[in-house]
């Protein structure tokens, strides 16, 4: 009598089969296809509504470069001097707004965080920097022209506006992202709101809040040669004034320090925020 040593035994259960154990049932993609389908309706519809000509898009290259022919082929030099005196006044608009932003959105950022500031406070300060980053700098500029006019103060004070929303939303996630043991060594010693913000929180933000500060000038020096494109001073509005005049020749020269001196303020700052973040490292 032969006996079946691999033969399945009546009323046992069947293993399942290899490479079938634990697979959890496959997702349906409908709604991840809905989707897609749906954006891509929407980009159709912002596509349709600009009427775009498109016949004219093969000859965009060709016109780019020839007008970035006429700017860098052989730029105009004689204006440099001023070009460089109005890059310094850009230069100072961004410094003089990122200061005041700084010193406004710090206390008010921080004001604004759980933990420290009571409820209505934080809601009333966290509204108003949501409307503030809702406003473009230029639009600020253009109402502060009609009271402080065609200054460089105007660019200033605009972008200061402008930019305690977000820099008031960067300090209070910063505060509510730090870690809870000093907080909480310091409030078992029996501090107050203000004890725990002076020793505990402020010494744990600050790299990082001093960081943010150097970021926001970086960012003021790109915005402050737009604000001069609506009269606010500085290079912005002799870019703008040769470019309405079509001297593209000393428009190119006025790009070409613009580029230069956006990348050499950004160096700058780069270096002293990592010494801020990294020590001497």
């Amino acid at each position: 009598m032969t006996v079946m040593l691999n033969a399945p035994v009546p009323g046992a259960p069947t293993a399942p089969l290899p490479g079938s154990r634990g697979l959890p049932p496959r997702r349906s993609r409908v709604a991840a296809t809905a989707w897609a389908i749906a954006a891509a309706l929407v980009v159709l519809a912002a596509a349709g509504t600009l009427q775009i000509s498109w016949s004219d898009l093969p000859s965009v290259p060709g016109q780019v470069a020839h007008y970035l022919r006429l700017m860098f082929e052989a730029p105009n030099w004689e204006k440099l001097p001023r070009a460089l005196f109005e890059t310094w006044r850009s230069i100072s608009m961004a410094w003089i707004g990122a200061m005041l932003c700084v010193a406004v959105s710090i206390p008010l950022g921080m004001l604004a965080a759980n933990g420290v500031g009571p409820l209505w406070v934080r809601a009333l300060l966290r509204g108003i920097f949501a409307v503030l980053r809702a406003v473009p700098e230029v639009i600020i500029a253009l109402v502060l022209l009609t009271v402080t006019g065609l200054t460089p103060l105007t660019g200033a004070l605009a972008l200061a506006i402008a930019g305690i929303g977000t820099q008031g939303k960067w300090v209070y996630e910063t505060v509510e992202s730090a870690q809870e043991g000093a907080v909480e060594a310091v409030r078992a010693a029996g501090g107050t709101t203000a004890d725990v913000t002076r020793w505990a929180i402020w010494p744990a933000v600050a790299p990082a809040l001093l960081s943010f500060a150097l970021y926001r000038f970086e960012i003021n020096i790109r915005t402050s040669a737009v604000l001069g494109l609506v009269g606010a001073g500085g290079i912005g509005s002799m870019l703008s004034n040769y470019t309405n005049y079509r001297q593209w020749d000393t428009v190119g020269m006025l790009l070409i320090v613009v580029i230069a001196a956006t990348m050499l303020m950004d160096a700058v700052s780069g270096a002293i925020r990592r010494r801020i973040m990294n020590g001497s490292r």
